[in-house]
């Protein structure tokens, strides 16, 4: 069975209430369920982990490998200048997808820029909470027999 974690950074605990206007009216509950829902409907197990700081991310990244095949991280407002998490991805030596529910390069300049993004196999950006389904399906395919040799 194949083993997913999935990270949400910072204020993402705050989903629901945040912004509504950009980041919808779903609550992070929510998104877990649907995230569930997922994995339960395609035989995978999914773990999920909500951070407002740059350690607890790192720590979560740093007990992957070996536990996990896949990583989905939504490093939120660290995206943008935690080279610390980058690093951390980058070391796992466990494939991750970054995911944003908002389009990162419609937003404010500041927002336009991720340095984590090349730590991971690809980014999910703009799709609401359906980026964090649509990251595990990437990640399925990405893990297939037929795409093992991408990796």
């Amino acid at each position: 069975m194949p083993r997913a974690l999935v990270i949400h950074g910072p204020n993402l605990n705050m989903l629901g209430r945040r912004e509504p206007h950009l980041y919808g009216s779903r609550t992070l509950e929510e998104v877990n369920a649907l995230i569930e829902k997922w994995a339960l409907e395609n035989g995978w197990e999914v773990a999920t982990v909500q951070c407002n700081a740059e350690g607890e991310i790192l720590a979560a990244i740093q007990k992957a490998p070996g536990m996990q095949d896949l990583i989905i991280i939504n490093p939120a407002a660290f995206t943008h200048y935690s080279l610390a998490v980058a690093d951390g991805l980058r070391s796992a030596g466990v494939p991750a997808i970054e995911v944003h529910i908002t389009n990162i390069f419609a937003r404010e300049e500041s927002r336009r820029i991720s340095v984590t993004a090349p730590a991971c196999v690809g980014m999910i950006s703009g799709f609401g909470v359906g980026s964090y389904i649509l990251a595990l399906e990437a990640g399925a395919q990405l893990l297939s027999v037929e795409n093992a040799d991408i990796l």
